[in-house]
């Protein structure tokens, strides 16, 4: 199956039980009402913005200004004998896959129309390159947004990465 959108999955394991997990998570992440501009950035000393319940949560790194390229980490935690198993998904906001698409498509139909209506290579070109960057440009911001919000995460979990 082709994605048209950045996605990475990860799973650690860990032996903290599950309320050692989600009470780490709850002491990192600020569970914000973004139309309250009174209290948006009043509390500092938090590395998330989210929400955290007792099997699962959905967080991403607090930032000081607007990042479209920001994951949003949707985790689930499963209890385990010895421990817990921490599932994580990163993926785009969902506004942000929106937009990410709709330019692709606008892209995409600027260039069949350059190419087929106005016979416009120069154009064509110019609007296939721009989408082409587009699309690299928020791929590769995601990567590295990915492995910001990696390394917060392991490091708030204390867990012991090889490698």
């Amino acid at each position: 199956m082709v994605r048209l959108v950045p996605k990475y999955s990860e799973i650690f394991v860990s032996s903290l039980q599950r309320q050692e997990i989600v009470m780490r998570l709850e002491l990192v992440t600020q569970n914000i009402n973004y139309l309250d501009t009174a209290n948006f950035r009043k509390n500092k000393g938090y590395s998330f913005n989210g929400s955290v319940g007792n099997n699962g949560f959905r967080i991403s790194l607090k930032v000081d200004k607007a990042d479209s390229f920001l994951p949003l980490i949707k985790g689930h935690i499963e209890p385990t004998a010895k421990g817990s198993i921490i599932f994580l998904h990163y993926s785009f906001f969902p506004s942000t896959e929106f937009f990410l698409g709709f330019w692709s498509v606008l892209s995409f139909l600027l260039t069949v129309f350059f190419l087929s209506v106005n016979q416009d290579w120069v154009f064509a070109a110019l609007s296939a390159l721009a989408g082409i960057g587009n699309y690299t440009f928020a791929f590769f911001n995601f990567k590295r947004k990915v492995k910001q919000s990696q390394k917060l995460f392991i490091e708030m979990m204390d867990l012991k990465i090889k490698g």
